[in-house]
């Protein structure tokens, strides 16, 4: 694995980092096990973190040791997402960066909105100082090549804050990078960095635990949902 000041650099400067190599084939194995139980029949959720396995993987030193150089030793996880594409469930995403978190209920501050309801959860769009110091660690459950709908990210696309209109398309015009994985990778990232993948042309397992880490509190009464 590169030395953590590598891969923190290359977040900050490119506003993602594929680790290699983070976790082992047999703890690959267990959480594989693990969620084929807690998520039998559910090709995704947004609720994870609720899963005392989940947390625990959130604090592992395999996790800490990528989130600590660039959020600080206080950093936390906030959200869990898990994901699976199969083909009866192979979605494309489009191009976007993320913007909603997720928090505890609704309360009125200055540069958060619009609101919106996600699996009996309240989700808000957060202003882009919120987001600048958040990170999205994405655990790779399966190996994920060229034909299975991975993700593509554009690099530095996330410097410049929430793009809107003429700015978006702007962005879009820059080279992308397709984030290929193996099982036991794991894909650091920015919210902000615009990223999308496609549809898998041969669908298969693709299975992600996608967590959300903080560096601090939201602004009261704000307070993140899993905190």
């Amino acid at each position: 694995m590169m030395p953590p000041t590598d891969f923190a650099l290359r977040v900050d400067l490119e506003g993602y980092a594929i680790v290699p190599k983070v976790l082992k084939e047999g703890e690959v194995r267990a959480l594989i096990d693990f969620c084929e139980l807690a998520f039998l029949g559910c090709h995704g959720t947004r609720n994870a973190l609720l899963l005392s396995r989940i947390q625990e993987l959130s604090r592992s030193p395999a996790i800490r040791q990528l989130v600590e150089p660039i959020l600080g030793a206080h950093a936390r996880a906030v959200r869990a997402i898990y994901f699976d594409k199969l083909p009866g469930a192979n979605w494309k995403v489009p191009w976007h960066q993320d913007l909603t978190i997720a928090v505890k209920e609704r309360g009125e501050v200055e540069g958060f909105g619009p609101w919106s309801v996600k699996e009996g959860v309240t989700h808000v769009q957060a202003p882009s100082e919120v987001l600048d110091s958040m990170l999205s660690v994405r655990v790779h459950l399966d190996s994920c090549g060229h034909d299975n709908g991975p993700l593509r990210v554009i690099p530095r696309s996330h410097s410049t804050g929430i793009l809107r209109g003429r700015d978006f398309e702007h962005a879009l015009s820059a080279p992308a990078v397709v984030c290929l994985a193996e099982a036991g990778d794991i894909v650091l990232m920015r919210p902000l960095i615009l990223h999308a993948s496609a549809a898998a042309d041969t669908p298969s397992h693709r299975r992600v635990i996608h967590f959300d880490f903080a560096r601090s509190d939201l602004p009261a009464p704000l307070a993140f949902q899993n905190c």
